[in-house]
């Protein structure tokens, strides 16, 4: 066992009782800067608070004393008209977490199609490898609302057979394709992260090409990405609201409804709120899953 050096000066009869029973005691000098550390962990966040506290103050006064905020804050900070639309965008907003839910999964495999379909060797597989390179070139490159626009309004026209013409599903699929080609780079970087060693000793084993992705490559690939997987997640939540412009009424629209009766825009300011509630749990969930793979991966827990 070891001792701090030194002997405590004023030490009571507990501490030498514990040196006698042979547990260790640490040296004044330590306890000293366990308090020290402890006061200035204090002071900053006291310090932050009171920083904090007056950039808020100011920020109001600058907002409540500008000379239009009496009717700003009756055109988008109204009471009565955010109770009027509340109950309305939560019911729209089921729609938003339906498509979150669905394109969020068809976003993940397809994503991961797209990227096992880039990393694929060998000359036989050069056309697959060309096909996909162009296909997130050109998502990654097309802005959302554009594709949105394209497969909302240009799907239909053709007068297909058998080919659906409900906006939601419509939105939805511009969202996948477009979001595929991110989360595709995204599961692309995962997999080419892993070091060709990995490969070549599960060939070494004996596993073929395919034993080897899907053994070896792909889930130390899955567990580096999870971080970005989840902020590409986080976006697609908040851009499931441009199906809005479909015709489908979800919070965005049902917001637009109410706004568009009285010219008020309260309701887009609850709309927006309601996303951020949503979107807050998320990024911190995100943030803790981060840090908590860090430290794993410090400790020598991940591969």
């Amino acid at each position: 066992m070891t001792y701090s050096k030194g002997v405590v000066k004023g030490s009571s009869g507990a501490a030498r009782a514990a040196r006698a029973a042979g547990e260790y005691v640490p040296s004044q000098r330590r306890v000293e800067r366990e308090r020290f550390k402890r006061a200035r962990a204090r002071r900053a966040i006291a310090v932050a608070a009171l920083s904090t506290l007056v950039t808020s103050v100011v920020l109001f006064l600058v907002i409540t004393r500008s000379p239009g905020w009496p009717r700003t804050r009756e055109t988008f900070f109204s009471a009565a008209y955010a109770r009027k639309a509340l109950p309305e965008v939560l019911d729209g907003l089921l729609l938003n977490l339906r498509l979150l839910v669905v394109c969020g999964a068809a976003v993940l495999v397809l994503g991961l199609l797209l990227a096992v379909a880039r990393t694929l060797r060998g000359p036989v597989f050069f056309p697959l490898r060309a096909l996909a390179t162009a296909y997130t070139d050109f998502f990654r490159g097309l802005p959302l609302i554009i594709c949105l626009l394209m497969v909302v309004f240009g799907v239909p026209a053709l007068r297909l057979q058998g080919v659906t013409t409900d906006p939601v599903a419509l939105g939805g699929t511009a969202l996948v394709l477009t979001y595929s080609a991110y989360v595709a780079e995204v599961f692309r970087a995962g997999i080419e992260s892993v070091h060709p060693s990995q490969r070549a000793a599960a060939r070494s084993l004996g596993l073929s090409s395919g034993q080897t992705l899907r053994f070896v490559v792909l889930p130390q690939a899955v567990r580096r990405v999870v971080p970005p997987l989840l902020n590409d997640l986080v976006s697609l939540q908040k851009d499931t609201g441009l199906v809005s412009i479909a015709g489908a009424v979800d919070a965005v629209y049902a917001a637009q409804i109410i706004a568009g009766k009285d010219f008020n825009f309260t309701p887009y300011v609850v709309a927006g709120l309601v996303f951020v509630a949503l979107t807050i749990p998320m990024t911190r969930g995100t943030d803790w899953i981060t840090a908590r793979m860090d430290r794993k991966r410090a400790q020598g827990g991940l591969v």
